[in-house]
């Protein structure tokens, strides 16, 4: 993700409070759904997890058989992936000018990242640069808060990732940059209702109750994430997984 240098100070201060920031069973619940969705896409091949943070979604990924990379602009947050999910290559890097060479990836991914990188410019460069080390036939996707969900402004004041600065991007800017930056697009939808003050015992039900908002036109409008996959156009071309960046940390 693009950040400036007080956001990545920000990031290394909390990077060892993070993962704990919100309680684990909701956590376990997005990771779980998030992997799925992701696995669905296609087969494992090369992930980049662009703005990895800690390495949550990457290690799961990785988990499930692909070769998984994370980029994310704060040292601490990665000293932290190092730690505890070794399986994931750490790079250092932003955004807005990624690392990587052209066609590098099969799957790129970002999830709760652009609402920090924030500025319209800055989001843009970074969904055009998603599609850019993405290779011929691979997937985008775009996993971030939906402006639209009444609770974020709530939400966002607890957690100690948040602190002012953010923007949340709306759906029609995120497809538009994705356009853009070449991708075409396969699905813009809104998931996930399950909120962080669910307890553990009701987890099951919300979960349900999340399953049928998904499907009632109206009511996903509000659910908290909007998600969306583009492919890169061009014949599928799968490469070696573990593909090196030009620059690692």
């Amino acid at each position: 993700m693009s950040a400036g240098t007080s956001q990545s100070d920000h990031f290394d201060a909390i990077a060892h409070e993070y993962d704990e920031s919100l309680p684990a069973h909701v956590v376990e619940h997005y990771l779980a759904k998030r992997a799925d969705f992701m696995c669905a896409l296609l087969p494992p091949g090369d992930v980049l997890d662009m703005g990895c943070g800690t390495g949550v979604m990457a290690s799961r990924l990785a988990r499930r058989g692909f070769t998984a990379t994370g980029l994310d602009p704060s040292a601490g947050m990665l000293d932290v992936m190092r730690a505890r999910h070794p399986e994931v290559r750490a790079v250092q890097g932003s955004g807005t000018d990624l690392p990587f060479g052209d066609a590098s990836f099969d799957l790129v991914i970002s999830v709760a990242v652009m609402h920090h990188v924030a500025e319209p410019a800055a989001v843009r460069g970074t969904l055009g640069e998603m599609v850019r080390v993405t290779r011929p036939g691979g997937r985008i996707v775009h996993w971030d808060h939906n402006p639209r969900n009444p609770y974020w402004a709530r939400l966002m004041a607890k957690v100690p990732q948040d602190t002012g600065e953010e923007r949340l991007v709306p759906e029609a800017e995120a497809v538009a940059g994705l356009e853009a930056g070449g991708g075409r697009i396969l699905s813009s939808v809104q998931l996930g209702l399950v909120p962080d003050f669910v307890p553990a015992a009701a987890l099951g039900a919300a979960a349900r109750a999340e399953r049928v908002a998904e499907r009632v036109p109206l009511l996903r409008r509000l659910c908290a994430h909007n998600v969306i996959v583009a492919e890169k156009p061009g014949p599928r071309t799968p490469g070696p997984q573990g593909r090196s960046a030009r620059d690692s940390a």
